[in-house]
């Protein structure tokens, strides 16, 4: 009699995962960094470290020939360049000073919402169901706006915080739409590694024009090692998980990092800095949420179709 062996967890699940835990971490990750480093600084180097890294990979893998673009996939490229690791990413730093981190990850959930909304604006019908997800969200999103910014970020709890989180948030859907909309070089991972550089060059240069300088001395070990692990790990690892669950999973089965993502920070922000929320922004965020996994679960493709995915900060 033969037995069979049970199988093994399956890779897929295992890159989904991953693609939780990163892209989860990456708020907390940019609170220790923005304690001791000027926050589009540290954006700036971030891209430029990671976008040059899987740049190299890309080169030892697919050539150069894996860089090759005409004008309008170039345009497209240095666009979402600027909307979604300058802009989405840079605001965020910006509102973390001001923002717990898990706040800050819920009001960029909002990347869902303002898709369907580009969508209709642009002349797409959204189904039915969205249209309901979307106005629940907004109910959950103006509540946790209006709610005020809790414990706060790293320098205080001012009241442009949320607002501004909220308008990055924009910006990374708004970079992502116009990638599906827009022509976009063959490989995907090229484009990723251009998108880091042409942000990164952009967020150095202009938190160097607004007075932005860095201290090395006075940078600590924390804000280094988070440093160093956004730049490498989740630039690198959490793009490559995230390219290879797209790849062998169904796109609403991906999708769901929307609303496990903001969870997991908000679980290490209140682990890890001791991050605490109110009554009331519990509320908007269980809203938001609720928001979010009906517009995901509503997306789901039918026959023939496939849904759009927004990569996160």
């Amino acid at each position: 009699m033969t037995v069979r062996k049970r199988p093994a967890v399956s890779v897929p699940w295992v890159a989904l995962v991953a693609v939780y835990v990163l892209w989860g971490s990456t708020y907390l990750a940019n609170r220790l960094i923005i304690t001791t480093v000027p926050p589009l600084l540290a954006g700036g180097f971030r891209f430029l470290v990671g976008g040059t890294l899987l740049a190299v990979v890309v080169l030892a893998v697919a050539g150069r020939r894996a860089f090759r673009m005409n004008a309008a996939q170039f345009g497209t490229t240095a666009l979402s360049g600027l909307l979604l690791p300058a802009w989405g990413n840079g605001l965020v730093a910006l509102g973390q000073q001001a923002v717990a981190s898990g706040l800050a990850a819920l009001l960029i959930a909002a990347v869902p919402l303002w898709i369907v909304i580009l969508r209709a604006v642009t002349g797409d019908r959204p189904r039915g169901a969205t249209v309901g997800g979307v106005g629940v969200g907004v109910v959950g999103l103006l509540v946790l706006v209006l709610a005020g910014p809790g414990s706060g970020g790293v320098t205080g709890s001012a009241w442009w915080g949320p607002w501004l989180v909220l308008l990055a948030s924009l910006g990374w859907a708004t970079g992502t739409f116009a990638t599906t909309r827009l022509p976009v070089p063959p490989n995907p991972f090229a484009m990723a590694a251009a998108q880091m550089l042409t942000g990164g060059a952009i967020l150095l240069v202009t938190g160097t024009a607004v007075g932005e300088r860095l201290d090395v001395a006075a940078v600590t070990t924390v804000s280094w090692w988070a440093w160093g692990y956004m730049a490498v790990v989740v630039s690198l690892g959490a793009f490559s998980a995230y390219a290879f669950t797209l790849s062998t999973l169904p796109v609403s089965t991906v999708a769901t990092y929307a609303y496990v993502n903001p969870v997991i920070a908000v679980l290490l922000g209140v682990l890890v800095v001791g991050e605490r929320f109110t009554p009331v922004q519990l509320l908007g965020a269980a809203i938001v949420l609720v928001a979010v996994i009906l517009v995901v679960v509503a997306e789901r493709p039918r026959k023939g179709q496939s849904v759009m995915a927004a990569s996160p900060p």
